[in-house]
């Protein structure tokens, strides 16, 4: 069965990297972000990913060549020579929060702290980590354990539960 890994990218070529294994057959996954970027002359709103040198990839062992040789892919990210799944669960969350059009602002990894479940609203069933709580809003952090990389984004106090 298919499992879900961290593809480190060379330097800002994460959608060529996602081409290139989309070409070959590799499902992936390119997390993106909404961000406003100014120039002199103008203001312009352009995705970039979620996390700069990263993307998944979902595929059989067997299929790790033909990920590796793939234009712009670096690595499979793992413990030595091998590579580490990324679970379902947390995929899940990020193509949930990707797909909500909350603002997403990347967060230092988290190692401790209250674990919760947002019970409602279009993040339902995410499961993540409170990092503030100030006058009815929440920021609640989302990890993706392997990478040790995390994006946060704020949601009314009303919408969680705890998950623990």
């Amino acid at each position: 069965m298919p499992r879900w890994f961290a593809i480190r990218t060379s330097p800002r070529s994460e959608l060529r990297a996602s081409s290139e294994l989309f070409l070959r057959g590799i499902e992936n996954y390119l997390p993106t972000r909404r961000v406003k970027r100014n120039w002199s002359d103008r203001i312009k709103i352009i995705d970039e990913p979620l996390f700069p040198g990263y993307l998944f990839g979902r595929f059989h062992l067997d299929d790790r060549v033909r990920v590796l040789q793939a234009l712009g892919v670096k690595q499979i990210v793992g413990t030595g020579n091998n590579p580490a799944p990324v679970s379902d669960s947390e995929i899940d969350n990020l193509r949930t929060l990707v797909s909500a059009n909350t603002l997403l602002v990347p967060w230092p990894y988290l190692y401790a702290g209250q674990r919760v479940r947002i019970d409602r609203g279009p993040l339902a069933g995410v499961e993540g980590f409170v990092v503030r709580a100030e006058q009815g809003a929440l920021r609640i952090v989302v990890s993706v354990d392997l990478l040790q990389r995390s994006v946060a984004t704020e949601i009314d106090r009303d919408s969680i539960g705890s998950a623990e």
